[in-house]
């Protein structure tokens, strides 16, 4: 018959997923406070597990001594003669076994804490070794619970948290709902692994599409670069180096299914598809898609582009508050100035004033942006808070405000124009 103590250890490894060897250090540890606790800090004790007898056995070892001067650490030799070892010598080290029912209640209570904290360290240990390289995958989980705005996922034997700044703004989750989401950090901390999860991070778009589009996942096609407005609009950018293969037709899938199944999970997100150039001229036509483009002149000193197109494209290429353009800046990394042929025609002689439409905007600063290769306010419309509060004296709450004005301004002119 399995002694208890063998089975329940035999059980909690299993139902943990932890080793046995794991449980029983904790138990041995555990034996050996509540012993201290027993009889003292200074006394020599060790706590061993009998595997056949399934028992935590303790030992005091004394010292063997002609007289004995202290009785925690000593036994006289008549004594070590009858009651341990008839041939004991002074100077030897005996042990004796210490029946573990006289240590007391607090000490026993003592014990159990310990275990259960030994225990919850080691399965903490087991969550982040079983997720600290699997960053970049993504996970299915259920949302537990809510915490000051974060989500926090049940992910089986572990949690994991979706900050609000991971969150797409406009979805709405309850208790119980189902959730998938992108790895993109594992830190240990001291109150264990945290796992941060993400729906807005530009390869969480990535991983969907590797999971939808057999060809990504086996590298005949490559995913060359993602941008995204969380919830509102992406663009990825796909290349082959197989003749055969149709990037963008493998990625929209027969009858657009593969792709609806990407915008069915991030609940409506739009997705242009776009085949990725080395032609850097043809990378940012691609990525102003839908709009058709009339022609492109290169600053590659400023590594910016101004790019004309017909009047009646011009809303499209710059998209709502400056939304299409923004995005193709951020895919192709090149400054884009989006013009329309009538405007273009007439603007030889601009310069940094147009950018004083912009409420809020100073000559000094208007200047500088214009000189930085902001040349207009679609330019401005197109960055990014980050491109902007990259130049001197551009705080990024400034250059939020800038942006969004510059939509309102491109959305407005785009209105009265259509109204003519």
């Amino acid at each position: 018959m399995v002694p208890e103590l063998k089975r329940l250890i035999e059980q909690m490894g299993k139902d943990r997923g932890l080793d046995k060897s794991v449980i029983i250090e904790a138990l041995e540890t555990a034996m050996l406070t509540a012993a201290r606790k027993k009889l003292g800090a200074h006394v020599d004790i060790e706590a061993h597990y009998n595997d056949e007898l399934g028992e935590i056995e303790v030992f005091q070892f004394k010292t063997v001594v002609e007289k004995v001067v202290d009785p925690d650490m000593q036994i006289s030799i008549e004594a070590a003669h009858r009651d341990l070892d008839e041939e004991a010598e002074p100077g030897d080290s005996l042990g004796m076994k210490i029946d573990a029912s006289t240590f007391g209640r607090i000490a026993v209570q003592t014990a159990k804490q310990i275990i259960v904290q030994r225990v919850k360290d080691a399965e903490r240990d087991n969550v982040y070794d079983e997720y600290k390289d699997r960053k970049g995958e993504l996970v299915n989980g259920f949302v537990q619970r809510f915490e000051a705005g974060s989500i926090i996922v049940n992910l089986g034997r572990a949690e994991g948290v979706i900050p609000v700044s991971e969150q797409i703004h406009r979805e709405v989750y309850k208790r119980g709902d189902r959730i998938r989401s992108y790895i993109c950090e594992v830190k240990k901390v001291s109150k264990g692994p945290q796992i941060i999860l993400s729906r807005t991070h530009p390869n969480f778009l990535k991983a969907l599409f590797e999971v939808e589009v057999p060809e990504i996942a086996e590298g005949l096609i490559e995913v060359l670069g993602v941008a995204r407005e969380p919830g509102k609009r992406a663009k990825i950018a796909v290349r082959t180096k197989d003749k055969d293969i149709d990037p963008v037709g493998a990625c929209v899938g027969m009858r657009g299914a593969r792709v609806q199944s990407v915008v069915q999970e991030l609940r409506g997100e739009k997705i242009d598809i776009i085949p990725y150039s080395e032609d850097p001229s043809q990378y940012v036509i691609s990525a102003l898609s839908p709009a058709k483009v009339s022609h492109v002149t290169v600053y590659e000193n400023e590594h910016a582009m101004e790019v004309v197109v017909p009047d009646d494209q011009l809303s499209l290429a710059i998209g709502k508050n400056g939304q299409n353009v923004r995005l193709a800046v951020k895919l192709t990394g090149w400054k884009i100035d989006v013009k329309s042929e009538s405007v273009d025609a007439g603007s030889e002689n601009a310069d940094y004033r147009t950018l004083l439409k912009i409420p809020g905007m100073e000559e000094a600063m208007a200047e500088r942006l214009f000189n930085k290769g902001l040349k207009s306010v679609a330019m401005v419309a197109a960055a990014d808070p980050e491109m902007l509060s990259a130049i001197p004296g551009v705080e990024e709450r400034t250059a939020t405000l800038w942006i969004e004005e510059a939509g309102r301004i491109i959305d407005e002119e785009d209105a009265a124009s259509k109204t003519m």
